[in-house]
Parts: structure tokens; C-alpha cells; sequence
């Protein structure tokens, strides 16, 4: 077996791609790689606690459960979970600011909150053993990247009340990482940092990492000789074709990691190198369903359906069944990374990011899927969506890459028919192309506007 030192650039995607996944780090093997009876055992005995210590000191969950007419005493099993109410953003808005806390203020360390873009912000606390947890949750994500306690790691997301900065900066700080907190903006800034200071490990959203790729090869940056070697990407969904470009222009390892504020922020599960379009969940800390997401049926395992997570451990704000909205699949089979935690499929799409189009469902997320597939275009795009002669109308806008760029119409027009002709195929609807100049769709430091919708809403 070859011997890969994967402190050097390249080597971690190397070790993966040849199997060799014993010499990738495991942060807590003790946990990540124990049986699946045990975990059910933990995750039982988590899950009682909680449901107790919600019902005792949040009145809100008190008043549910007597409602439905459950006590904490009927939880006996997993399965069980399902008498639970379920808990949205509805009841943490209502309940704003600090409502659902279930310590004195005084025990809490610090907070964080949504944007609040749609209504009253969600806010959440955090206990000093919540934050332990959550600095644990992020080592063991990063090292499934293959982030060393060695690595130099330069952060590109701003701070504020958002949980991604912190979050990140706080769980590779404890695997013992040196932290170069940039924050967002300022790109030829964060490339001079790269090189002056040996960045190793770059954290940022996957649109503003290519902002910064570009930048740099617009001056003249040779990437492959940079240090810097992992980038740990999230606030947004990464498409398939978007990370293999980072990948093959930057020359790097590019990993998503998913987390959502409401149950703690990043960390509840990350990309290891041996499945890449998959996330080990920490489930420790968080237990899992698919439902239905019509009628909140609980589906069985490998079913498509929306994501529904339970934390075991917080204290500060405890939530139970949380309908995240994220659709996804989870499987408990055997990963090559030597980890037992079950795996989710990356979340492409969210049962509110559903558009109807003349009746069709639209995704966003089948749009990038076709997009990949067309050389001549890249992954970047964006939707409009408008009413024209009272009818909805679809726009699609994406790149032409610069190599297939020409000054003949002709030429232009026939890669517009064929971008065309696929997204109507797949979309069973009819769409509008326009090709837009490399760079021309934006990139931002924060999370990508995929879809501008400014239909007449009377």
C-alpha cells in the first residue's frame, strides 16, 4: 500500500481515490465507528432524557405533549418518537425571542439567530456543554475532509448572528487548527492571505470560493502551487459539477457539511472522502427520520422524504422533531470510511423551494442537473420566474463558458436550442434560455440567490 502524507496538498484525495482510507483520521473513532446496536442504545437513552427534560422546563413541549396526550414516560423505544409533536419555524417565532429556553439567561453563553428575511428572526442558545457539543460535532466533520490539528485554516463567512462562522471557527479551533478569521468580502485580500500566511484550509459558501478562484486566476494566481489544499464548503448547496470545477482549478479537496440553526447550526453531518455525494449524520447527538412531506408519515428507511432531526444533547433550547423541509434519503450500510453512522444523500432540493410552473413542479435543483451535462455552459445559473400575458414564465440564465464563446449568432444560437431543448425535457415545461458572459452570474460571500420569482401575486 502506498504511503500518502496527507498534510500535502492533494494527498487526502489520493488516498481516497486508491481506497486507502485507513490512513485518513478518524476524530472519535470510539463513537463514529460503533455498532448500530450500540448507537440505538445511546440514541434511546439520549432521546428519554430529552423528551423529559423538554416536558419539565419548556412549557410550550409541556402544553403539546398534554395535548396529545403523551408523557415522557411512553417513550420505551425509538419508534416511540413518532408520538411527539413536531416543531417548526412557526412555534420558534412565535415564541420569540426566548420562549423555548429551557435555562435561566444566565446559564446561556452566547446567541445566535436567523436573518429573519421572512418574518421574526429564530433565535438560539447555547450553554457551555452545547457549545462543547457543537465544537465536537465540527472537529469530527473537518477531519472527515481531512483536516489535520496542524492546518492553517482562513475563514471567508462573516460572523455576526450567522451559526456558520462561529461554528466552524470554534470546532476547528478545538481540533487544534490556527484560525485566520478574514470574514467575507475582500477577495484579492483573502487570496494575499492565502499565500502569506500558508493557508491550508479555506471555509466559505461553494459560490464565493469560486469568486475567489477566479479572481485569483484573473491575476495571475497558479493554484496548484498555493498551500492551500481543503475547502470546507456549506451555507448553501454545492452541485456536483460546481465542486469538481474547485476541485480541478484549485486543486483541492472540496467537502459540503450540513447543519441548519434551529438544532444547532453545522455540524450535524459531514462529506467523508469514500462516499462523496453523501454525509455522515452525528448520530450521537441527533436522531433521525424521512417523512412524508405532505402528511408527516414516517417512511422507512432509504425513502426519499423530508428530513425530521431531534437533538439529543442541547440544553439551552431542546427541540423536538424538527421539520428541517430538506429532502433527502439516509442509509445505516457498511461506508469504506470505516464510520457506522448513517449517511444522508446531500440535500438538492427543499419541499419550499418547490416552483409551480403551470401547474409542473419545478425544482431548481433538476436545473443544475442538467446544466452539468452541457459542456458549453458552467454551473453557475439563475431562474426567473414572471408573469407574462398572465401565464407563469420560467427564465433560465447560465454561463456559456469562455471556450465556447463565438461572435456568430448562429453558433450562440444553436448552444441556446440545445440548453433549451434539454431543460424542457426534463422540466415538462416550457423555458427560456439566456446565455449569460462568463462571470456574469453574481457571486456572492454569503449564500446564493438561485431564484428571483416576481410573479403577480394577485
Amino acid at each position: 500500500m502506498t504511503t500518502y502524507d496527507i498534510s500535502k496538498k492533494g494527498d487526502a484525495l489520493r488516498a481516497a481515490s486508491a481506497g486507502d482510507f485507513d490512513q485518513l483520521p478518524i476524530y472519535m473513532p470510539e463513537m463514529e465507528c460503533m455498532d448500530r446496536a450500540g448507537i440505538r442504545a445511546l440514541q434511546l437513552e439520549k432521546l428519554q432524557a430529552q423528551v423529559r427534560y423538554a416536558y419539565d422546563h419548556v412549557a410550550y413541549y409541556r402544553d403539546e405533549m398534554d395535548a396529545l396526550g403523551v408523557s415522557p414516560d411512553d417513550i420505551t423505544s425509538l419508534e416511540d418518537v413518532q408520538l411527539l409533536p413536531f416543531t417548526d419555524k412557526a412555534a420558534l417565532r412565535e415564541t420569540f425571542p426566548f420562549g423555548m429556553f429551557a435555562v435561566d439567561m444566565d446559564e446561556v453563553i452566547e446567541l445566535h439567530a436567523s436573518s429573519g428575511t421572512t418574518g421574526k428572526p429564530i433565535v438560539v442558545g447555547y450553554t457551555r456543554d452545547d457549545m462543547d457539543v457543537w465544537s465536537d460535532c465540527i472537529a469530527r466533520l473537518v477531519q472527515m475532509a481531512g483536516v489535520l490539528p496542524s492546518d492553517r485554516a482562513q475563514m471567508a463567512f462573516g460572523y455576526g448572528m450567522f451559526t456558520g462562522g462561529f461554528g466552524l471557527h470554534y470546532g476547528l479551533q478545538k481540533l487544534g487548527c490556527a484560525m485566520i478569521p478574514a470574514g467575507s468580502g475582500n477577495t484579492e485580500r483573502h487570496i494575499q492571505m492565502i499565500e502569506d500566511y500558508g493557508t491550508t484550509v479555506l471555509i466559505a459558501t461553494p459560490s464565493y470560493a469560486m469568486r475567489i478562484c477566479e479572481v485569483g486566476e484573473q491575476l495571475g494566481y497558479d493554484w496548484k502551487r498555493s498551500p492551500l489544499r481543503v475547502g470546507l464548503f456549506g451555507g448553501e448547496p454545492c452541485p456536483p459539477a460546481l465542486k469538481r470545477e474547485l476541485e480541478e482549478r484549485m486543486h483541492i479537496v472540496c467537502t459540503d457539511n450540513y447543519g441548519l440553526t434551529e438544532v444547532m447550526g453545522p455540524g450535524v453531518s459531514g462529506e467523508c472522502l469514500a462516499h462523496r455525494d453523501q454525509q455522515h449524520i452525528a448520530e450521537d447527538h441527533f436522531l433521525w427520520e424521512i417523512v412524508d412531506p405532505d402528511t408527516g408519515e414516517v417512511l422507512p428507511e432509504g425513502s426519499f422524504g423530508e428530513l425530521v432531526l431531534t437533538p439529543l444533547d442541547k440544553q439551552a433550547i431542546p427541540v423536538l422533531r424538527y421539520r428541517t423541509h430538506d429532502l433527502t434519503r439516509i442509509t445505516t450500510s457498511a461506508c469504506a470510511c470505516g464510520r457506522t453512522l448513517a449517511r444522508m444523500d446531500k440535500v438538492r432540493a427543499r419541499c419550499d423551494d418547490m416552483l409551480i410552473i403551470r401547474g409542473t413542479n419545478v425544482f431548481p435543483s433538476q436545473i443544475e442537473d442538467v446544466l452539468k451535462d452541457i459542456e458549453e455552459v458552467t454551473p453557475h445559473y439563475h431562474i426567473l420566474v414572471e408573469t407574462i400575458n398572465g401565464m407563469d414564465a420560467l427564465t433560465v440564465q447560465t454561463e456559456i463558458r469562455p471556450e465556447a464563446f463565438s461572435d456568430s449568432f448562429e453558433a450562440m444560437n444553436a448552444i441556446k436550442a440545445k440548453v433549451k431543448a434539454k431543460l424542457d425535457g426534463t422540466l415538462l415545461v416550457g423555458v427560456q434560455v439566456q446565455l449569460v458572459e462568463p462571470g456574469g452570474i453574481e457571486r456572492t460571500a454569503g449564500k446564493a440567490k438561485h431564484v428571483t420569482d416576481v410573479r403577480d401575486k394577485a
